[in-house]
């Protein structure tokens, strides 16, 4: 399944504030992204129920995030596009935590296509269940 990404003017402008880039391409009429923002993209446009997160089935409140890459088939996307988006659980595995208990690692591909459906860019995303819950900061002292 797929979702749509508008990629808007003021959205762009506004996540590089938050990440503090001032760069002339994230100004101007027709910004382009940030390369992080297609996070957001995720985040924040993704369906709940076609999220990879959900289709993994691990418990949020024992997430870490393992890892993350972006590749970019061309130019960074720019503001006024509307990007199509689709995530895809490419492997799953688990490994013996040094705590104790199993830890479950998958990784996720979510590919932005633009509206000729041309692969514009690609986010790549490891992310790791701890076999169980950190301990609340009282327990730890």
């Amino acid at each position: 399944m797929s979702y749509e990404f508008p990629v808007d003017y003021s959205k762009v402008r506004e996540f590089a504030r938050a990440v503090k880039s001032d760069h002339a391409a994230h100004q101007g009429a027709e910004p382009v992204i940030p390369p992080t923002m297609l996070t957001s993209a995720r985040m924040i446009w993704e369906p709940k129920d076609q999220s990879g997160f959900v289709a993994l089935g691990f418990d949020m409140s024992r997430i870490l995030h393992g890892e993350e890459e972006y590749v970019f088939h061309g130019p960074l996307p720019r503001s006024g596009q509307v990007l199509t988006c689709e995530t895809k659980i490419i492997n799953r595995y688990e490994k013996p935590g040094k705590r104790g208990g199993q830890m479950r690692f998958a990784t996720m591909v979510t590919e932005f296509r633009d509206e000729s459906g041309s692969l514009v860019a690609e986010q790549n995303s490891t992310i790791v269940e701890t076999a169980r819950p950190p301990k609340a900061e009282e327990e730890q002292a």
